[in-house]
């Protein structure tokens, strides 16, 4: 897998992600908190958790044809457990890895 393809894998992850998680805090938990439905929480929660597990691995892919340093990619990792930092943390990975890898394959 190219580092193209594992960024362009890692993005629709991290948007995917970041959807889902949005959807559990702010539509799901009110639900079971406020108007007593855990439905909810139960079904969003269960493919928000499987979603997050194809976030993880899109996201050690990346790393790994990176070279990130294992902090960098531990923080990117946690992103996907806090409502809209996937999608702070998508750009952030985005502008990074196209100047330092795809930049330089493309001159």
């Amino acid at each position: 897998m190219t580092v193209a393809t594992a960024l362009k894998a890692f993005r629709i992850s991290a948007w995917i992600t970041g959807v889902g998680l949005l959807l559990l805090t702010f539509y799901a938990m009110p639900a079971k908190y406020v108007f007593g439905d855990p439905r909810p929480v139960a079904l969003i929660g269960m493919v928000h958790g499987f979603l997050y597990m194809i976030y993880i691995v899109c996201t050690l892919v990346l790393a790994e044809r990176c070279r990130w340093k294992p902090v960098f990619a531990v923080v990117v990792l946690a992103a996907g457990t806090v409502p809209v930092a996937s999608f702070v943390a998508e750009r952030h990975v985005t502008r990074k890895v196209q100047a330092e890898h795809l930049a330089a394959a493309n001159t």
